[in-house]
């Protein structure tokens, strides 16, 4: 059964009350904008953070990757409840909490309290995230329109991660790094505003139900992943303590596959995951993220730990690579039209596997600007492949199931981040220098992307969307 999920429902696609098609999009990514703002712009703050609460290297991982682990496992959730409910309800729902847990991350006496706030930002991020894609898919039906949209989507993540290094460096430097999170609730409050009055209601699926059991599994996957890479800094890989976890990891992983296989309204179809478009743009997705979010991470410390710079300066040394996402983005949704995404996405993970293999080659203590085009290169490739592997999943997906799609998608990528964060920290703890452990990360990232490469040339389509809107 369908049903609308309030006013504004059979106007026509791609139109809202006001009759401006570019303000769902506005909306939409003011709320994307907020969610990928807080991934960097808490990365050059983490040792500052460590510092004024006494955090270990561990518990400094945890305050990135809590957000992360939350975010990651219930991607799935809040798609599925978007089908359900309705997208933009689903979407408005998410920026409050995400707003309300900012908040409370700014006035977090501890850091297990940051920790605690952190993964209740996770919570609203995994009910924006699937939401933004499914609301443009409504809005902008042809593909064409929708290729440009994603690259906008893609753009507004550029330029989100591009502020992020330097807007945290310079409010930890003047005001504090609580204001790393305080300047969410302002973002938060217009995003509200935005979607409510420009973005039209999209309709609910009551017959949709969510498979709770499915959804615990799933998260229990994923929480049990990230806490094992980021214990085995602090531990032997031959003890209890991570074998058990990586049991209980691979034994959560298959119930969840087990569930799927036997429940008759799956949050996941396993159908869906035949399609090569869309099992392999998401495992393109978290290849990418893992090796990006992974150098991003170890390269803020690396800056502030080993070359004694200071936050501000920090975000200013990863500007190169954060900046080129933002450019990227654009280029690859306007060259899409023209030469289809494949080429695209496997031109772009090229570029990265070179960036991150140039690092691992430069040495154990480079010049800074014998890294600035690796990390160029990497930040370039990364976000040049976003469009095209977004647009390969949504594609693939029947227009009931563009939030699970989105979900699917959403959910590699943040698997992809929390494991890169989780992994190099990690390999920085286990390491016998820092440098070694810096240049493995970068080598083990350089290999992620080249595999993503190798899967684009098999899974995303080459047709350009003016053939496929033929």
């Amino acid at each position: 059964m369908v049903r609308a999920e309030g006013p504004g429902v059979g106007r026509p696609e791609g139109r809202t009350a006001s009759g401006r098609p570019l303000a769902p999009l506005l909306a939409v990514c003011a709320g994307y904008f907020m969610v990928i703002l807080d991934v960097t712009v808490i990365t050059v703050a983490v040792p500052v953070v460590g510092r004024e609460l006494s955090a270990s290297l561990t518990g400094i991982q945890w305050i990135t990757d809590g957000y992360t682990l939350v975010f990651a496992g219930l991607l799935l959730t809040g798609g599925a409840l978007g089908d359900r409910l309705g997208n933009r309800r689903v979407f408005c729902a998410g920026v409050v909490v995400f707003t309300l847990a900012s908040a409370g991350c700014g006035l977090a006496p501890s850091s297990g309290a940051l920790v605690a706030a952190r993964l209740v930002e996770g919570l609203g991020a995994a009910l924006i995230v699937p939401g933004s894609l499914a609301l443009l898919q409504q809005a902008y039906p042809s593909p064409a329109e929708r290729s440009r949209a994603f690259g906008l989507w893609g753009s507004m993540a550029g330029i989100a991660a591009s502020a992020g290094p330097l807007l945290g460096g310079l409010l930890v430097t003047t005001v504090g790094w609580r204001w790393v999170f305080f300047v969410n609730l302002p973002v938060g409050c217009a995003c509200l505003l935005l979607t409510l009055r420009h973005v039209p209601a999209s309709v609910r699926r009551a017959d949709r139900p969510v498979d709770w059991p499915a959804q615990c599994a799933l998260v229990a996957t994923v929480a049990l992943l990230t806490t094992v890479l980021n214990e085995a800094g602090r531990h032997d890989l031959t003890d209890p303590l991570i074998l058990t976890g990586a049991g209980l990891c691979l034994s959560a992983a298959a119930a969840f596959v087990l569930r799927e296989r036997l429940t008759r309204d799956p949050v996941l179809p396993l159908r869906l995951l035949r399609s090569r478009r869309m099992s392999g743009g998401a495992a393109i997705g978290l290849l990418f993220n893992f090796a990006f979010y992974g150098m991003i991470f170890t390269a803020s410390l690396y800056f502030q730990h080993e070359r004694g710079l200071t936050a501000l300066r920090t975000g200013i040394a990863l500007f190169p690579a954060v900046a080129m996402t933002m450019f990227a983005s654009v280029l690859s949704g306007r060259l899409a039209r023209r030469t289809g995404h494949r080429r695209l996405v496997v031109t772009g993970m090229l570029l990265g596997g070179a960036g991150l293999g140039g690092w691992a080659a430069a040495g154990p203590d480079p010049d800074y600007l014998l890294l600035v085009v690796p990390m160029m290169a990497a930040g370039f490739g990364t976000s040049f492949a976003l469009t095209g592997s977004t647009a390969t999943v949504m594609s693939a997906a029947p227009e009931s199931y563009s939030g699970t799609a989105s979900g699917l998608f959403n959910t590699a990528r943040q698997v992809g981040s929390a494991a890169g964060v989780a992994l190099g920290g990690s390999l920085l703890a286990v390491s016998a220098g820092f440098a070694t452990g810096l240049r493995t990360s970068m080598a083990i990232g350089a290999a992620a992307y080249l595999t993503a490469a190798a899967l684009a040339v098999f899974c995303v389509p080459r047709e350009t969307a003016r053939h496929q809107a033929a």
